[in-house]
C-alpha cells in the first residue's frame, strides 16, 4: 500500500485548465495498477480480449491519456527498475496475499457470487512483463515519453521535479513527497467518478505541495521522513505498532531530529537509517534523457487492433486528440 499520511496532509483542488502546458512526470507502475483495478467487467475480471489477454491498462493508457494530451499536458511515464533489496519482504507479502485473493475468487466464482469476485479479483492484480513493454510501445506512439528508471519509478519522478525537468509528479503514493518532489499530484488518471460502499463520488485531480505540507505541519523534510517511517512505508510496511499519522506527528515534533525520534524505538534499531537513506539518496539515473516522440496514428491503431480494440472508437478518439490539439486545446478536462 506503501505511506498513508493523508489525514494530515492538506491539499487543494486543481483549476481548470491550470496543468496546461506543463510536463507530468507519471509513475507508471502506479498508473498501471490503478487501470488494472478501475477498469473492469461487471464479475470484477479485466477487460480481455479473444485470447485472454489483458487489455484494461491499455485501455487505460490510451483513452484517459488522451483526455489529458488534449489538455495540452505533456507526460513522461516512468518506469520501475530493480526493487531495492529491502522491498523483497513487501513484495512477497503483497504475493502471498494475492495467492490467497486469487484462492477465494475462484470459490466464489463457482458459488457464482459476483460481488466477492468484483472484491478478490481486484486484490489479485499482477503486472507481468508483457503487459509493461506493450504499455511502453503504446505510450511512444501516442507522443509520450517513456523512461526507465535504475530502481523505484517514483523517486526517478521526483528527482525530475526536484530538478525541475517536469512540473510535478503524479502518483497516488505519498512516498514521493519523501523522495522530494515539490508537487505531487493525485487522481490525475482516474475517472472522475469512483464506487465507494455508499455510491459513487466524484474524484478531481488534487494538488499537494511539499513545502505547504511542512508549513502546516511545522516540521521540516527529515522529519516528514521520519513520520513516514514511523507509520510505514514500503521498505519498513509495519511500522511501530499504535502509532497512527497523527501521533507520529506529535512525536516527530517533540523529539525534532531523526536520532532523537528514533532513540525511543528500540524495535527499528538501525534499520530506520538505513529506510531513512533510501528516501534522501534514492538510486535514481541522474542523466536520464528525456525524448517525447512523434504521434504515430499507425502504430496506435497496429497495437490495439492486435487486442481487437473497437477501429471506429479508436479513430474517432485519435480525431479528437488531434482536433483538440489544432484548436489550442480549448476544452477542459475538469
Amino acid at each position: 500500500m506503501g505511506l498513508n499520511i493523508r489525514e494530515i496532509v492538506p491539499r487543494r483542488q486543481l483549476e481548470a485548465g491550470e496543468l496546461r502546458g506543463k510536463i507530468i512526470a507519471v509513475d507508471a507502475f502506479n498508473a498501471l495498477y490503478q487501470f488494472l483495478t478501475s477498469i473492469r467487467q461487471y464479475d470484477g475480471t479485466p477487460l480481455q480480449d479473444s485470447k485472454g489477454r489483458t487489455t484494461s491498462h491499455l485501455s487505460g493508457l490510451f483513452y484517459r491519456n488522451v483526455a489529458l494530451l488534449s489538455e495540452g499536458i505533456k507526460l513522461i511515464y516512468v518506469f520501475d527498475g530493480k526493487p531495492p533489496e529491502m522491498k523483497a519482504g513487501t513484495n512477497n507479502n503483497r504475493n502471498e496475499r494475492k495467492d490467497i485473493a486469487n484462492a477465494k475468487y475462484n470459490e466464489a466464482k463457482e458459488k457464482e457470487d459476483y460481488e466477492a469476485m468484483r472484491k478478490y479479483s481486484q486484490q489479485n492484480i499482477r503486472l507481468n512483463a508483457e503487459m509493461i513493454e506493450e504499455s511502453k510501445e503504446l505510450l511512444k506512439a501516442m507522443g509520450i515519453a517513456v523512461v526507465q528508471a535504475p530502481s523505484e519509478g517514483e523517486a526517478q519522478a521526483s528527482y525530475f521535479a526536484k530538478n525541475k525537468e517536469v512540473y510535478a509528479v503524479a502518483s497516488q503514493d505519498y512516498d514521493c513527497l519523501l523522495f522530494g518532489a515539490p508537487k505531487l499530484i493525485q487522481n490525475l488518471t482516474l475517472s472522475r467518478k469512483r464506487k465507494t460502499i455508499s455510491g459513487y463520488v466524484e474524484i478531481f485531480p488534487e494538488m499537494i505541495e511539499l513545502e505547504k505540507v511542512l508549513n502546516s505541519l511545522q516540521i521540516d523534510y527529515d522529519q516528514l521522513i521520519s513520520l513516514g517511517i514511523l507509520v510505514g512505508t514500503d521498505y519498513n510496511p509495519k511500522g511501530i505498532h499504535g502509532i497512527g499519522q497523527k501521533k507520529a506527528l506529535q512525536i516527530v515534533q517533540k523529539h525534532k531530529q531523526p536520532t532523537l525520534i528514533f532513540k525511543q524505538f528500540e524495535e527499528l534499531d538501525s534499520e530506520w537509517k538505513e529506510v531513512f537513506e533510501m528516501f534522501k539518496k534514492p538510486d535514481v539515473d541522474k542523466n536520464a534523457e528525456i525524448k517525447f516522440p512523434k504521434l504515430n496514428e499507425d502504430k496506435v491503431k497496429e497495437i490495439l487492433l492486435e487486442h481487437e480494440f473497437s477501429e471506429e472508437r479508436i479513430d474517432n478518439t485519435l480525431a479528437k486528440l488531434k482536433e483538440a490539439k489544432e484548436k489550442g486545446s480549448q476544452k477542459t478536462l475538469f
